[in-house]
């Protein structure tokens, strides 16, 4: 069996139950980052050998998936949060699914769900883009296209990008699109900015440093969102 098993963000009590049975029970921890994951483990007493899992590297998705086939359970993680959103581990599901081999994923924490539910955007239907391209022309086609939709759009973006993102936004998609970046969720340092996408980049750069990971979400104009709202049908 393989399993796909979230980690938390940052917080170590946000693991599930479910997921600690399951590394206890694995044989196998592949890993993102053995380095990162022998902590975790380590806080837990759980004992267990690592292979790191590299997706770039056909060998290394070769082996994960030989010892799947000699009949071993293999937890999969990465650093944190839900491995294959955005994170390695969505070719190692595939090639496993497509050569019969059971898989399993367990919910947990997600940066993209947890980003959303503190916007105070809508919560119906959303558009996740991840990581944008480097090449702004590519990532303004990517926002525009996704904005069109009327729906919240989130992206994950560095602390060494999430201003040139921001100014993205206000250029591609007007200086008054409202924008909440959630930087380091769940951690010590945990912070919510609010506001217009101008505002918020305005705010960052005057900052002596930008720190800590950033999942920006973009929400609609207010009338905008009105207009979108709906009564909720029963099912």
């Amino acid at each position: 069996m393989l399993s796909i098993v979230p980690t938390p963000l940052g917080n170590l009590q946000d693991i599930t139950l479910r997921a600690l049975d399951t590394l206890k029970t694995a044989d196998f921890v592949l890993c993102e980052d053995t380095r990162r994951t022998q902590i975790l483990l380590t806080h837990f007493g759980i004992s267990k050998p690592t292979v790191r899992y590299n997706e770039n590297d056909a060998s290394s998705v070769r082996r994960c998936l030989e010892l799947l086939k000699q009949g071993k359970n293999c937890a999969l993680v990465s650093d944190c949060g839900t491995p294959c959103i955005s994170d390695p581990g969505w070719k190692l599901v595939r090639d496993a699914a497509r050569q019969g081999l059971p898989v399993t994923s367990l919910p947990g924490p997600s940066a993209a769900a947890c980003a959303l539910a503190g916007a105070g955007f809508t919560g119906g239907a959303f558009t996740f883009l991840g990581f944008l391209p480097r090449r702004s022309g590519k990532a303004a086609k990517l926002l525009s296209g996704a904005y069109a939709q009327q729906h919240p759009v989130i992206v994950y973006e560095s602390p060494f990008r999430v201003m040139k993102l921001l100014e993205l936004i206000a250029q591609t998609l007007g200086p008054d699109t409202p924008v909440v970046a959630a930087r380091e969720i769940s951690k010590v340092y945990e912070e919510w900015l609010r506001g217009r996408a101008v505002d918020v980049a305005e705010n960052l750069r005057k900052r002596k440093k930008v720190q800590g990971e950033f999942v920006v979400v973009i929400g609609l104009p207010e009338t905008q969102t009105q207009e979108n709202e709906e009564p909720d049908l029963p099912y």
